[in-house]
């Protein structure tokens, strides 16, 4: 019965990295290894997944403070060298897929809100072939960077949707705050790039410490 069930939420935008896609590791490190290049005080493995989700650039900038402007544009081609070299190692989160596919049947809209570029989420896409899966997305290069709730704005104008009936579902803090500024509830997980103890603040609806506690929350909730 709980499928028929009138929906809590028509539209869904889940974050990308960290929450969908198994990549915390390895963009940290990516981070780490351009600001080495440029000569930058390497951040700590704290200090550099922070900053994950936010747009590249004001990203960079923010984990290395010392990197003069001169030497941004050099900072952000040495982190996509590192990426790219290693964005095919990173997969989908397990759960990820039976998770999007019962919330397909049940109708919801669903869709991406990242500080990917539009080329990342894309490449991205393709390669997990979930490019059919998403009824829609937006990135950070293409609106604002997170916190800005723009992406989340543009996402409910295509579809009509009000904002609560929107579920913003994230890993970082930048997420639930985007979520805040938007008038939207958001969900929060604990298995990306920031500790839930900084979540509490934002008041997420739930912290999920898994896939499988999303689905479940998900599908009797949402």
């Amino acid at each position: 019965m709980s499928s028929l069930r009138p929906r809590q939420f028509d539209l869904i935008a889940f974050d990308w990295d960290g929450t969908l896609f198994d990549s915390t590791a390895i963009i940290t490190r990516c981070i780490q290894l351009a600001v080495q290049d440029v000569g930058g005080t390497v951040p700590t493995r704290e200090q550099a997944s922070y900053v994950i989700g936010m747009a590249l650039m004001p990203a960079l900038v923010h984990a290395a403070p010392d990197v003069p402007r001169e030497k941004h544009a050099l900072l952000g081609e040495r982190y996509r060298h590192h990426y790219f070299a290693h964005q095919h190692d990173i997969s989908l989160f397990e759960g990820v897929l039976p998770m999007l596919a019962d919330l397909k049947t049940r109708h919801h809209w669903l869709t991406v809100a990242t500080g990917k570029s539009r080329v990342g989420l894309d490449e991205a896409l393709h390669a997990v072939e979930l490019r059919d899966v998403f009824d829609g997305s937006r990135t950070a290069d293409e609106t604002a960077g997170k916190p800005s709730p723009l992406m989340l704005h543009e996402l409910m104008r295509e579809f009509g949707v009000e904002p609560e009936r929107t579920l913003m579902i994230g890993d970082t803090t930048h997420d639930l705050q985007m979520a805040v500024n938007a008038g939207c509830a958001s969900v929060a997980v604990s298995y990306g790039a920031h500790e839930p103890d900084a979540f509490h603040a934002l008041k997420p609806l739930w912290i999920a410490h898994s896939v499988r506690e999303l689905h479940d929350w998900l599908l009797a909730n949402a």
